[in-house]
């Protein structure tokens, strides 16, 4: 599940607490990854510290050197999850023929990853009572990134534009949401292909409900 420690410079351990060596840094992913087992199968409530440390095979007194407490590595870990799903679309972005070929991609990606992490569904939903701030943080800067990618396709002409300051930001949550709600369908609930659920998503998209 590799993705970078660092999200936008900061490391996701508490204050202070950040690793310092190559070392430091792999005995904070183990932390992290075991958290989301811990979670994923126990959710907030259950899970525990020591169920973490158990599962990281690390000592009580080693989470403590990364993290305040439960709720400063969940906090940590919703902030992680969001980013292993940014950079884990990022790149089939970049090979997209236009801007809705991208979208279509992006799901795509996001539905194999819903797949192999079938946790994060679980961790981002209890974020809203755990950490709601981080829970719409994770919401707002997707669909603000999806938002983007419309805006640059409006610009190229690729993608229509409407006459309404907020038509991205509507088109982007629209969006957004669907994923979230086909990923749950068909990832976490379902084993259809991920590339026939995008095509289809996709072509809505492009050609619209209307007749």
């Amino acid at each position: 599940m590799g993705a970078e420690m660092k999200s936008e410079g900061v490391s996701p351990a508490s204050e202070g607490k950040a690793p310092r060596t190559p070392r430091g840094e792999r005995t904070l992913r183990k932390i992290l990854d075991a958290a989301v087992e811990e979670f994923g199968e126990r959710g907030f409530s259950e899970g525990s510290i020591v169920g973490i440390t158990q599962r990281a095979r690390v000592a009580l007194g080693t989470f403590y050197t990364y993290f305040d407490s439960k709720e400063a590595v969940f906090k940590a870990l919703v902030n992680d999850m969001s980013a292993k799903v940014r950079d884990h679309v990022a790149p089939v972005l970049k090979v997209a023929a236009d801007t809705l070929d991208g979208e279509g991609r992006a799901l795509e990606s996001y539905l194999e990853f819903a797949r192999a992490n079938k946790q994060v569904y679980r961790i981002i939903d209890e974020a809203e009572f755990a950490d709601p701030d981080g829970f719409e943080k994770h919401y707002r800067t997707t669909a603000a990134r999806i938002a983007a990618r419309l805006d640059s396709g409006k610009a190229k002409g690729e993608v229509a534009s409407a006459d309404s300051k907020i038509a991205s930001e509507v088109e982007a949550w629209a969006i957004m949401g669907m994923n979230v709600f086909l990923g749950l369908r068909f990832a976490v609930w379902g084993r259809e292909s991920p590339k026939e659920v995008a095509r289809i998503a996709n072509r809505m998209i492009r050609s619209g409900l209307q007749r």
